[in-house]
């Protein structure tokens, strides 16, 4: 086609897809064509912000590496992680809700017997988890997988400490018991502002926007016929828990964290049930 122009560009560009082998990379393609080329007609985008576009995207990935994914926190902070989830990870009713994976899960954690201190000289108040696991009828889930990662007092996680090399702490992987519970120990955790040193970061506050999410802990729950639970468990009384930088609070994953003892003494204490969704049914939205 010749003589292109600002009006019969995008059909130009769908139509350029002919008849690809994957009809559901053939639908996303062709409304990604027509969503951008409508943004860039809306906003009246000039060659000058696209170039910037462009070098912003470029600096995006060039922060991305074995410790850090920026993408993941790009999608993040714009919304779509947490879009995705709600609108792919729906539970029945008395299920524990999912929420955002976030950046900085990684898969070399180390495996812990129940009971074991996962902080590993992490700074921070000494906090004791009990979690217990159950499927919707309430009975225990034996042998479940429990993948937790958190930040330390100052709030950072190992991998974004260089001195700690691949040392890990504050992490940990934990098989539930006979009664389908879990212990360990660790530290409280604080609020904390995702990374502003990088590209995403400068995003945030060209915007006007805070970078902070509210304290928490990350749990990956998964179990065979089972659906995998990714989610949090956020410190009730978070001054950030009504404005999330990452959009992934939810009421029902809002826990307390009760103090116990006081002075050098003080520790504090976590229990919390997560409850598990039967595995994918056919025509259920759920994951396998």
């Amino acid at each position: 086609m010749r003589n292109i122009d600002e009006h019969n560009i995008t059909d130009a560009v769908i139509a350029r897809l002919g008849d690809g082998r994957d009809a559901r990379l053939t639908e996303v393609m062709t409304a990604l064509i027509r969503h951008l080329h409508g943004f860039v007609r809306e906003v009246r985008l000039t060659e000058r912000e696209w170039e910037q576009a462009i070098g912003f995207l470029t600096a995006t990935g060039q922060q991305c590496d074995a410790r850090r994914q920026e993408f993941i926190l790009l999608s993040d902070v714009l919304g779509v992680s947490m879009l995705t989830v709600t609108m792919n990870q729906s539970r029945p009713e008395g299920a524990t809700e999912a929420t955002v994976f976030g950046p900085f899960h990684v898969d070399d954690a180390p495996h812990c017997a129940s009971g074991a201190d996962i902080a590993q000289g992490a700074p921070g108040t000494p906090l004791d988890v009990h979690l217990e696991v159950v499927d919707l009828q309430g009975r225990p889930v034996v042998g479940a997988e429990v993948d937790t990662w958190q930040a330390d007092e100052e709030g950072l996680y190992d991998v974004q400490r260089p001195e700690l090399g691949d040392t890990r702490r504050a992490r940990g992987v934990f098989l539930t018991d006979a009664k389908g519970q879990v212990r360990f120990s660790s530290v409280l955790p604080m609020p904390y502002p995702v990374p502003t040193d990088g590209p995403v970061g400068q995003l945030l506050l060209a915007t006007g926007r805070h970078p902070w999410r509210p304290a928490h802990i990350h749990f990956r729950i998964r179990a065979p016929g089972f659906a995998p639970l990714i989610t949090h468990l956020f410190h009730e009384g978070d001054a950030y828990l009504d404005s999330d930088v990452v959009f992934g609070v939810r009421s029902s994953l809002v826990a307390e964290f009760e103090r116990v003892g006081h002075g050098d003494a003080a520790r504090h204490r976590l229990r919390h049930r997560f409850v598990l969704a039967p595995a994918q049914a056919p025509g259920s939205d759920l994951p396998a």
